[in-house]
């Protein structure tokens, strides 16, 4: 479906912090001018255009207009540097650039390095380089361009571990205007949904969730910053239906005062689902025991390549699970490509799900296929003898000490529920005599608690939880640790100064 298939009044989403509102009629009209821009600039389908902007209340219009002109679309994280976003849209080829001029010094540092020479928009002003979007856009029809056809997001991966990979997937074939596939609406989503999006559009899920409400005539309310009880507060404002969420934000709304976290009424959420980073089992469960069976998880990527689902009651007969494959197998294969049988832990593969390839980087993409045609995300796991998938940790952050494969995530799901504890990573460092050794990088509550007396207590908190051998050996402290806004980890940045040492 589209937005103009919905009542023009019935709101399509409101800005949580100023309480603007855009109607389905307001987005319906937008997204056609955004069209219409979009064509008069040239493109047609199968082009390329890209966005970095904040949550911004002309996001998703600029979305929807590619999305009816059947342009791939790149969302880029507003938080990087120019030279992040130079590459990005050097890369993805786009045509048009659009951003804001809250973004002016990001923009002034990439305009001259732009090698495909794109038409350059933004909002709320002009610097140097850039014409008004709003200026633009003025006088472009408001109803639909004649030869609409849904388009696809071309998004990058966060570059976590080097740099970002274009994740490509071939266009949609559904004529425009096509109910969205009823069996895929696996949360229920219908035009009695309020869904809170608390994360930064720019990140695959968000942007795919807020597209998919719309699609199915929904609110959504979006948040412009993360803050835990803001959050809360929101979901009781609006009685919240859907929600989505990472284990951060987890982290943070249970180490609210418990005067402040039980103080909103909760009890119109119905979903509230989580993905993207993994999830401490003890963590997992007290969200459980606070908001009830309520708590849906996934596993998939921007790849698009498959995904697993489970629920809260599945989820406490299989913790720590991410659930059985849905609309797609999985599979766990050795290091050789052979398959592994139940129990035995490999590298996790889909076969049947989507088909991506890494723009400009054949290698990158044939690295992803078994010889099969089977496609991975880069993580290890195991499946149970009932078909659930069980997580260990991504392959490229395994420790390997004395010859024993050691996963970080381990330590960091242990530590992570010590009550002084906001955050941490665990990573390999160098040592002469194990070749690695475990390392801890700690964000404490309270940074005046850093040193060797905390440093002491963790360790043995730790030893407590899980075997020694899986233990950090040191422990350093960091006032905040390097996460991307939707949960991913820079652990590279944390390992690579132990490296260069």
């Amino acid at each position: 479906m589209y937005p103009g298939a919905y009542p023009s009044q019935h709101p399509a989403f409101i800005m949580a912090q100023t309480g603007q509102v855009m109607t389905y009629g307001e987005l319906e009209s937008m997204s056609n001018q955004v069209a219409h821009l979009f064509t008069a600039h040239g493109l047609t389908r199968g082009d390329s255009i890209a966005l970095c902007l904040e949550n911004h209340r002309a996001f998703l219009p600029i979305c929807w207009g590619a999305y009816r002109s059947g342009l791939y679309f790149t969302a880029i994280s507003y938080r990087l540097q120019p030279e992040e976003v130079e590459y990005i849209v050097n890369d993805c080829g786009a045509r048009v650039l659009i951003t804001s001029s809250l973004l002016a010094d990001t923009f002034a540092g990439l305009r001259d390095k732009l090698v495909n020479n794109p038409r350059c928009l933004m909002l709320d002003g002009t610097v140097e380089g850039c014409t008004s979007f709003e200026r633009d856009l003025a006088g472009q029809p408001t109803t639909p361009i004649a030869d609409q056809s849904y388009g696809q997001s071309l998004l990058y991966s966060s570059g976590t571990t080097g740099r970002p990979k274009g994740v490509k997937k071939p266009m949609p074939d559904e004529q425009f205007g096509d109910a969205p596939n009823a069996a895929a609406n696996r949360y229920e989503l219908g035009e009695d949904t309020v869904y809170l999006s608390p994360a930064p559009l720019y990140h695959s899920a968000p942007l795919g969730f807020n597209m998919s409400v719309l699609r199915h005539g929904g609110t959504s309310i979006i948040m412009e910053q993360y803050d835990s009880e803001r959050a809360l507060r929101l979901i009781e404002q609006y009685r919240i239906t859907h929600s989505q969420w990472v284990p951060t934000m987890f982290v943070r709304m249970l180490k609210l005062d418990q005067h402040v976290a039980h103080r909103y009424d909760l009890s119109s959420l119905r979903f509230a689902i989580h993905a993207a980073a993994p999830c401490p089992v003890a963590i997992k469960e007290r969200m459980i025991d606070w908001w009830g069976p309520i708590i849906y998880e996934y596993y998939a990527g921007t790849e698009g390549n498959g995904s697993t689902a489970i629920t809260s009651e599945e989820w406490l007969a299989h913790r720590g699970s991410v659930g059985r494959p849905a609309a797609c197998d999985v599979h766990i294969l050795d290091d050789d490509g052979n398959e592994l049988p139940q129990g035995d832990t490999g590298n996790v593969f889909f076969s049947g799900g989507g088909r991506f390839e890494y723009l400009h980087d054949a290698e990158k993409t044939n690295a992803s296929r078994s010889s099969e045609g089977w496609t991975t995300l880069g993580d290890v796991g195991h499946i149970d003898d009932e078909g659930y998938l069980y997580l260990t940790d991504r392959k490229s952050f395994m420790i390997i000490s004395g010859g024993v494969n050691i996963y970080p995530q381990e330590a960091e799901n242990a530590l992570i529920t010590h009550s002084k504890v906001a955050d941490v990573a665990v990573f390999g460092i160098p040592n002469e005599e194990f070749g690695e050794e475990v390392k801890a990088v700690v964000q404490p509550i309270d940074f005046s608690d850093a040193g060797r007396e905390l440093a002491d207590e963790l360790m043995a908190y730790s030893r407590s939880k899980i075997s020694h051998i899986k233990c950090p050996r040191s422990i350093d402290f960091m006032e905040a640790l390097p996460r991307h806004p939707t949960g991913k980890l820079y652990k590279r940045l944390l390992k690579q100064p132990y490296w260069d040492d």
